[in-house]
């Protein structure tokens, strides 16, 4: 028997990311590779919390596509699915403002993201 119950992460969003998520208009998380994330796969679930508060909201791995840095990223997946409120410009600046170069360097991932009922 398999198990098929998916596996649960938690992470903290910014309010801004996301209202976008929970209104279903953010279909690309943009993070670091960090270890804990380097085994994600699509069917796992991410429950995204504002830091803080007891405010959540869940989606579900399609995909995730690891990319040499942000700019590739951005070009790659597309900025409006990103954040389709900013430029790619000012998401780039955004980006780079939350993971500084030593972050950007351990590889970038795009997850791709549905957001469940």
């Amino acid at each position: 028997m398999s198990n098929t119950t998916p596996r649960v992460r938690e992470l903290n969003l910014y309010r801004r990311y996301f209202d976008l998520v929970s209104a279903g208009i953010k279909t690309i998380e943009v993070r670091v590779k960090y270890p804990h994330l380097a085994d994600l796969v699509a069917g796992d679930v991410i429950r995204f919390r504002i830091k803080g508060t007891d405010e959540t909201c869940e989606v579900e791995v399609k995909r995730v596509i690891e990319y040499a840095g942000f700019g590739a990223l951005l070009d790659g997946e597309g900025p409006s699915n990103v954040n389709p409120t900013a430029t790619r410009d000012e998401q780039l600046a955004n980006i780079r403002a939350i993971y500084p170069p030593e972050k950007e360097a351990l590889g970038t991932l795009a997850i791709e993201i549905r957001l469940l009922d």
